[in-house]
């Protein structure tokens, strides 16, 4: 399974645009993502100084994630708990179409973007990163932020995650960890690499698992490591157990500089890529950076709260809280009590959560001004507001320590209480009849011919 599979359907289905006029890898590409509505994919076909295309956006919606893993909204959160908790090994070939060209590294001559003034330099953003413990029976799979220092090193940041723990396993022994960094991926392949499943469990099993068994795999050249065997381009290399460099500043999720680190040094010593590659592209802060992180916690929630009450029927992970830092979820509940249980269970899913909301089962949770009327009419801070303190939230909050991570959660329960007659918290409607709807439907289409 590929991504030039992926976009051949997207293109049948009306999802993609191309930019024919010329194009500059610094700023304009990502001010062009950052401006088009709707995230629609963007192939840009002449990019200035390349002789290779670019493409951004392909995973910005969640209508192409269920797409590409063949589900539906409804069953997308159980298919990838389903994947998380029974992943699939994926088999190993001895070739595939990233071996058509071998060379030496030289990242000047592939299309890195620079994409906000004040960044550190190019950053590749869509990488997934695959590393094996020293005694090769813990693999790990991970989206990481790599700086370009010059044409073989680059700049990794390791968030204390599972690939740190790689990283120190493999310097405690005094070596450096072998890894292979994969560009242009399968939708599927990047939610796995997204998603957190338990330390041990590869996240190439999930993306098998997501793809019923078609992904395949092909081990490097030079490094100890795996990538997907129909990537369009894979660099080999060595996150070094030596060598540490300044990185940042960098935009993250939440369309904020993250702060500047220490970070190690990742030696790039072989290229395997596509006669004629493409270089896939990620917006930082934009709808596909906060899908691809957030879809997996939702999911998380999802399965926390679960377990808590007796129904959830929608989790959303807010654009307007980065896709990140905020959510809200709708339920059907017994008791008065089960709000409160699911903000517990959903701070626990999502430690980087700050805020949440549980609303309702008739509150849309995608729908903001829904959500603002559950908290108006169904909401009183002296009984249904939860404050937190000093807990670990996220070091990308720009009001939180950004160093411990230290934050205060606050979390509201807008469910309408089971102590009042339902009919209270109910919104009043108009009978429709069929002879209103046909004049509403008129009216709708006089005012799209006239441009609203």
């Amino acid at each position: 399974m590929s991504l030039r599979e992926f976009l051949e359907r997207m293109e049948d289905q009306g999802e993609v645009i191309h930019v024919k006029d010329s194009v500059s890898v610094d700023f304009e590409i990502s001010a062009i993502m950052k401006s088009v509505p709707n995230a629609p994919i963007i192939f840009f076909d002449n990019v200035e100084g390349f002789n290779v295309r670019v493409v951004g956006n392909v995973c910005a919606t969640r209508r192409r994630l269920c797409l590409a893993i063949g589900t539906t909204q409804d069953r997308l959160y159980r298919d990838l708990i389903e994947a998380i908790n029974r992943p699939e090994t994926p088999r190993i070939v001895d070739d595939g179409p990233v071996r058509e060209v071998v060379e030496e590294p030289k990242l000047s001559r592939i299309p890195v973007l620079r994409h906000f003034e004040r960044d550190a330099g190019p950053y590749i953003t869509s990488a997934i990163v695959s590393a094996r413990s020293p005694d090769g029976k813990i693999e790990n799979v991970s989206v990481h932020r790599l700086l370009v220092l010059d044409d073989r090193r680059m700049a990794i940041r390791l968030v204390p995650r599972h690939l740190f723990r790689l990283w120190s396993m493999a310097r405690e022994t005094g070596r450096s960890l072998d890894v292979a960094i994969a560009i242009g991926v399968h939708p599927a392949v990047l939610l796995a690499a997204a998603s957190s499943p338990p330390f041990g469990v590869s996240e190439y099993g999930v993306a098998n698992r997501l793809l019923n068994g078609r992904l395949t795999l092909i081990k490097c050249e030079k490094v100890d490591a795996y990538a997907p065997a129909e990537s369009e381009i894979i660099l080999e290399g060595r996150i070094s157990h030596v060598e540490e460099v300044p990185e940042g500043p960098f935009v993250d999720i939440t369309g904020a500089y993250d702060a500047r680190r220490m970070q190690p040094i990742v030696e790039v010593i072989n290229v395997m890529r596509r006669e004629d590659y493409i270089y896939q592209a990620l917006l930082p802060g934009g709808p596909e950076h906060m899908l691809l992180m957030g879809l997996p916690r939702e999911a998380a929630i999802y399965d926390a709260v679960s377990k808590v009450v007796p129904e959830v029927r929608a989790v959303n992970l807010t654009m307007g809280g980065c896709g990140w830092l905020h959510a809200v979820i709708s339920i059907r509940k017994q008791s008065d009590g089960d709000a409160k249980n699911a903000l517990l269970a959903a701070f626990a899913a999502h430690p980087s959560l700050k805020h949440a909301v549980i609303v309702d089962e008739d509150v849309d949770v995608f729908n903001m001004s829904d959500v603002e009327w559950a908290i108006a009419t169904r909401f009183q801070a002296s009984e249904d507001l939860m404050i937190i303190r000093n807990v670990r939230g996220s070091t990308l909050d720009p009001s939180a320590d950004m160093e411990t991570g230290l934050t205060t959660k606050v979390g509201l329960d807008a469910t309408a209480p089971l102590t009042h007659p339902r009919d209270r918290f109910e919104r009043a409607r108009v009978p429709v009849s069929e002879r209103a709807l046909r004049v509403i439907e008129e009216v709708r289409r006089r005012l799209e011919g006239r441009g609203g």
